[in-house]
């Protein structure tokens, strides 16, 4: 395992590499690796360990009754999953996580993250602390969803999610973490309407979209040439 990496993620800032060894091993981590389209957690599952991506992402997904899939969030390396469930005993997951691509991850168990071990208090004190601020931060992540999502046109969607990769990569031209499928399902709209929709945007000027990469078109009066 890279222990360099690890000490550089989110969970284990402000750690040592040496320091992040010695963690994991009274963590109960376990290394899993899941294949493309592999199921990692399950609606309705109980789950005591949070997973940190290593390699490769995950998707959180909500699936209803009826097959219909949305998108909550995408995973990639150095990043968490499950934490907020894995807090609260006995409480059931309401969405799948799903491989995206081939991934590895690293499970550590919940209930030893939260006690501090005598072997490395100061560090693991540490460890909570980063944790409390990656849930505050996830926290704001749903929020914005909730925002890019409050528009009920298609196009007001599309507006309010690339202008936030915008201003999030500092930059006009990004590539966004979803296909068109995704991107689709995490706005909640029909992806046949999402992509009319795209064209429609590319034709005025407005943008310009190549799979998974854009660049929004500004002139002096903001969005749109």
């Amino acid at each position: 395992m890279d222990f360099i990496s690890l000490s550089k993620t989110a969970l284990f800032r402000g750690t040592t590499p040496q320091e992040t060894e010695k963690m994991l091993s009274c963590l109960g981590a376990e290394q899993r690796h899941f294949s493309k389209g592999e199921m990692i957690c399950r609606t309705g599952d109980i789950v005591t360990a949070l997973g940190m991506v290593l390699t490769g992402s995950v998707l959180i997904e909500n699936n209803d009754l009826w097959g219909n899939t949305t998108v909550l969030d995408s995973v990639g390396p150095g990043q968490i999953f499950a934490e907020t469930y894995a807090c609260t005993s006995g409480e059931p997951l309401m969405v799948n996580v799903v491989a995206a691509e081939p991934v590895d991850v690293l499970f550590l168990n919940m209930d030893r993250v939260l006690q501090v071990c005598s072997h490395a208090c100061t560090h693991h004190n540490r460890l909570i602390r980063n944790l409390l601020s990656i849930s505050a931060q996830k926290n704001l992540n749903l929020s914005r969803k909730i925002f890019h999502t409050a528009s009920k046109s298609i196009r007001g969607r599309l507006s309010s999610y690339l202008s936030y990769q915008a201003i999030r990569s500092g930059s006009h031209s990004f590539t966004i973490p979803f296909n068109r499928q995704q991107l689709a399902d995490y706005l909640n709209v029909d992806r046949s309407a999402l992509s009319n929709e795209l064209s429609k945007m590319q034709k005025e000027g407005l943008l310009k979209v190549d799979k998974s990469r854009f660049e929004l078109m500004y002139d002096s009066h903001g969005f749109g040439s």
